[in-house]
């Protein structure tokens, strides 16, 4: 993976909200793709939504690869938090605008934290709309969900 840039596209998943969960990412770099994807036995969907990024920014960190990122989500809670809430909940103590303690801080603290080690784009896409990648990140999400084996694209 050398090009000038790599497209992540991200999704999470869960059975019950909260109950078995998958998340699912896909790196994308010039004509090289690698699939990702994690199960959890008890997650909400919103902790498997910043599951995604955070694991792929981690394969990333892991193997040494920073060049400019585009991450895709079509989680508003993710591309929101990330890119506008989060200033505010650091500022308040981790408390949101209710004055209540932020849920999922653990994630959101790891992700914020990878995030400064790389030059990402956070984009939004609409889910089930027909993209390609949004699509195939949500079967590999829910297919991990459903504890169902599902092959992963590793070209490298």
């Amino acid at each position: 993976m050398k090009k000038d840039k790599i497209v992540i596209y991200t999704d999470g998943a869960a059975r019950g909200n909260p109950g078995e969960a998958g998340w699912g990412a896909i790196l994308i770099n010039g004509n090289k793709i690698f699939e990702m994807g994690g199960y959890s036995k008890h997650a909400t969907n919103n902790q498997m939504e910043l599951s995604g990024p955070i694991e792929a920014l981690k394969y990333l960190q892991k193997n040494k690869i920073n060049i400019p990122v585009e991450i895709f989500s079509d989680s508003k809670y993710v591309i929101l938090g990330i890119t506008e809430w989060i200033f505010n909940w650091q500022k308040n103590n981790w408390r949101n605008a209710a004055k209540k303690p932020v849920l999922n801080k653990e994630l959101w603290q790891e992700l914020y934290s990878l995030t400064e080690q790389f030059k990402i784009k956070w984009i939004y896409v609409a889910g089930h709309n027909g993209d390609k990648w949004n699509e195939r990140a949500d079967e590999i999400a829910t297919n991990f969900a459903d504890g169902n084996e599902i092959e992963l694209k590793k070209e490298k």
